[in-house]
């Protein structure tokens, strides 16, 4: 077990902190400018630019209101879940969640109209690490509880919170051997923050101890919240429609690929066609505004301009958003993106194929997501090459029966964990100090 900073060592946190306040507070000016660049690149909203200064476009609501903040869609999704259960338990609370996102906030509007209670909760773009947009934020919203997801780990914004004597948790708290090691040069601030959590839930015994190095003085969980989730969500109609288009098709997913994976993606369905010619292969950028590039560089239709397949074309972009749990429902097999050689690398929840009972595979470079592909044992197929991914295909595109066997072992290691959510609801509005 870690142990409690010492006297030095909140000095230099204090220090630290201090110092990446005023720097902070300084490039107010250059990170409004870089707004407006990120504003024409379509990854902020017109509606976006004031709330990432701290500026609400709600009332805050009467009674108690929890904070739920999420970086991106992966994190969006995951708090879904915890979302329900609390507006279960007490429907009288609201829930404040911000995304640091375009697609984090577009998949929170899509998916809230599922959850019982959805006018109880309020979306909003999360400010940036500015002092004063912080505290503007803080100020307005006065949250009586906060948890924050994963790895959202920025000083001003927890130093606000601490300062307000406000109770805040770590939800699924992940600290990868790389961001520990980008840490040592600012330990004590990185101490500092963590210590300033009254409730940590670690995603796994690996990321329990590198926080417990990094100074999180108690793990009160160890668990990962994406164990939890249900199946991605789909339109029964919608589906019923693709399948009608696809017409009986052997189709494959890649789903959420990344940039330099896609040619291996391509060159791959190039050689199931040889041995499988109808089959008809699905790629889903994981950022849409890639999809143009793509068909381009493919000559493939995009769902995104409303085009689809015709019997002669091999390959369909899918650049929508919101719509991976309508392909998954296909039950065709899916390769998982983010982790084939030449992309950053990472890997995306293989669970979400997986819950939709699809046969699954993936790259080598997993190592965001390392814990869930563990769970999945040996129902996972690891491949590298174009030729690697075909030879996991054919048999599966050529026998459904195979393809049906290899989904329901899937399906069988992604049970969710119906017990996690409860468990994590009990313990935020536990914080409340009312």
């Amino acid at each position: 077990m870690t142990q409690r900073p010492t006297i030095r060592g909140r000095l230099c946190g204090a220090l630290l902190g201090a110092g990446w306040h005023g720097l902070s507070a300084l490039l107010a000016p250059v990170l409004r400018l870089n707004l407006r660049r990120r504003l024409a690149r379509g990854k902020e909203t017109r509606a976006s630019l004031p709330q990432r200064r701290g500026l609400a476009t709600r009332p805050r609501p009467p009674g108690l209101l929890v904070w739920l903040h999420a970086a991106s869609v992966g994190e969006t999704v995951a708090l879904l879940p915890v979302m329900a259960h609390l507006l279960e338990a007490d429907p009288a609370l609201h829930v404040l969640v911000t995304t640091g996102t375009v697609t984090g906030n577009a998949i929170l509007h899509d998916r809230l109209p599922a959850i019982a209670g959805q006018d109880q909760v309020i979306a909003q773009f999360a400010p940036l690490d500015v002092p004063r947009w912080s505290a503007r934020f803080l100020d307005y919203w006065r949250p009586d509880v906060g948890a924050l997801v994963e790895s959202e780990l920025w000083p001003n914004m927890i130093a606000a919170c601490h300062a307000r004597h406000m109770r805040l948790a770590l939800l699924n708290g992940r600290m990868s051997d790389r961001s520990l090691a980008h840490w040592r040069k600012a330990a004590c601030l990185l101490a500092r923050m963590l210590s300033a959590f009254t409730w940590v839930m670690a995603r796994s015994a690996e990321d329990a101890a590198r926080l417990q190095q990094g100074g999180a003085t108690r793990i009160d969980l160890i668990a990962d919240l994406k164990d939890a989730a249900a199946p991605l969500p789909h339109d029964p109609a919608a589906l019923a429609e693709l399948q009608t288009l696809l017409a009986g098709r052997p189709v494959w997913v890649a789903a959420s690929t990344h940039e330099g994976e896609d040619a291996t993606v391509i060159a791959a369905s190039a050689l199931v066609r040889q041995v499988v010619p109808d089959a008809l292969t699905i790629l889903i950028p994981r950022h849409p505004e890639r999809g143009a590039d793509i068909a381009a560089r493919a000559s493939a239709p995009r769902r995104a301009l409303g085009q689809v397949p015709a019997a002669q074309d091999g390959l369909w972009i899918c650049d929508t958003l919101g719509e991976m749990g309508l392909f998954l429902a296909l039950g065709a097999p899916v390769l998982m993106g983010n982790s084939l050689p030449g992309c950053a690398g990472g890997g995306h929840n293989p669970l979400e194929p997986a819950r939709a009972a699809c046969p699954v595979a993936s790259g080598p470079q997993i190592g965001n997501f390392r814990q869930a592909y563990a769970r999945m044992a040996d129902s996972v197929q690891f491949v590298e090459t174009p030729p690697d991914i075909a030879r996991w295909l054919i048999p599966l595109l050529q026998n459904p029966d195979a393809c049906h066997k290899a989904g329901a072992c899937a399906k069988q290691h992604a049970l969710p964990d119906s017990a996690l959510v409860g468990r994590i609801t009990q313990a935020l509005l536990a914080l409340d100090p009312r």
